[in-house]
């Protein structure tokens, strides 16, 4: 199984401190936030990795390699512009394959077993969602059984983990387009599962969860 790590985007609510390094290379602890999702990955047995860029992509690339020293491959699927989830995955496509595949953001800190998500989906999709945080109460979907529903209650937020198939974007056009303009009209088919995950689930939004995330891992240390 092939899995795409998000890392396109600026991270504007980080303030200054994504004016000279892109977010995924923000730091807890000793390493970038995206090698806290890479050593996720390689835990669940996934070493074929793509990562789409845009924002100082460069510097990613050479942060990162070509992922030989964490025991993985990595290609980089690269925007000239950020295309949003949508546009970036539906660009990296060719890259991910024909089987289903795993997104993650590289801006969460989980303790999600991905591993779960080698049996899944069974039908277009398959998300993750987590408690609302207080940055978005209102949050995105409910579940109807095992499946998302936009009018189901309690209504989740979702944890920006997914398995997908290829064929969720079929009838999409190439360019910049949110994932929900996808996401939507399959809900609406019933053809997205769902689960809520009660586990560790943090979003490092904004330079106060960096910090918060960081006292919290000399802490545990």
């Amino acid at each position: 199984m092939r899995a795409m790590i998000l890392a396109a985007g600026r991270g504007k609510r980080m303030g200054t401190l994504t004016d000279h390094v892109p977010k995924p290379l923000l730091r807890i602890g000793e390493h970038y936030l995206i090698e806290h999702i890479i050593a996720s990955l390689v835990q669940a047995h996934i070493r074929e990795i793509i990562i789409n860029v845009a924002y100082r992509g460069n510097q990613i690339k050479e942060a990162l390699g070509n992922g030989e020293r964490y025991g993985v491959s990595i290609i980089y699927s690269e925007e000239k512009e950020c295309l949003e989830t949508g546009g970036g995955i539906f660009q990296a496509l060719p890259l991910l394959g024909h089987q289903p595949f795993l997104v993650i953001s590289s801006d969460i800190i989980t303790d999600y077993p991905l591993e779960r998500l080698h049996r899944m989906p069974s039908k277009l999709a398959h998300l993750v969602l987590v408690d609302n945080p207080p940055y978005h109460a209102r949050g995105d979907f409910g579940l109807l059984g095992s499946h998302v529903d936009v009018q189901a209650t309690p209504i989740f937020t979702f944890g920006n983990i997914g398995m997908y198939r290829p064929e969720l974007f079929a009838c999409h056009q190439p360019g910049y387009f949110q994932l929900a303009d996808v996401l939507l009209p399959a809900i609406h088919n019933g053809q997205i599962t769902g689960e809520h995950y009660r586990g560790t689930w943090y979003n490092i939004g904004t330079q106060k969860d960096l910090e918060e995330m960081n006292t919290a891992y000399v802490v545990a240390s």
